[in-house]
């Protein structure tokens, strides 16, 4: 009967937990930095649009352009605390969004000067991204999970049955 109930845990236990497999720490964090810095690179080109300068299509750069710095930093700065605590903790769930949005957040108020804000900006931005992450990693909530077939069938339209027709056409081999 032993041998039988450790048979069962050990097969019962492999589904249920999967196993981890580490993250490239610095190739995430890279990726997630030049992403987030051309995002800062739209945001850039909009302030100066925007703002009334003299320097014309250069304050992209020299006015407005540490902008671009500073969002490719908070970008990785997340993305680098957390997949390093997710390797650490060899698990993937909310905690390590948590760590990386108060990375990001304490980035965010250490650029404005204040440590008040830096603490603030942490535990607001960790929370909201421990939420997301919580809640499924979609901003509608987590859905049930699909196959490939599934999702293809949703996509494509249904050609209607005629009422005429009692069954669908047969290929002749």
């Amino acid at each position: 009967m032993d041998e039988h109930s450790v048979g069962q845990s050990s097969s019962s236990s492999d589904k249920s937990s999967p196993v981890y497999e580490p993250r490239p720490s610095l190739r995430y964090a890279s990726i997630v930095g030049l992403q987030a810095a051309g995002v800062g690179a739209f945001v850039s080109a909009l302030q100066n649009a925007l703002g009334s300068h003299s320097r014309g299509a250069a304050g992209f750069f020299t006015r407005t352009g540490g902008t671009i710095g500073f969002f490719g930093a908070m970008g990785a700065a997340f993305a680098l605390t957390d997949s390093v605590v997710a390797n650490t903790r060899e698990k993937d769930d909310a905690l390590n969004g948590v760590a990386g949005g108060c990375a990001a957040g304490f980035l965010a108020g250490i650029r404005a000067r204040s440590l008040p804000m830096a603490v603030a900006s942490c535990a607001v931005l960790g929370a909201a991204v421990g939420a997301f992450d919580y809640g499924g990693k979609h901003i509608a909530g987590a859905r049930t999970p699909e196959t490939l077939e599934e999702k293809r069938r949703r996509f494509f339209k249904h050609p209607q049955t005629s009422p005429f027709q009692s069954s669908p056409p047969e290929a002749s081999e």
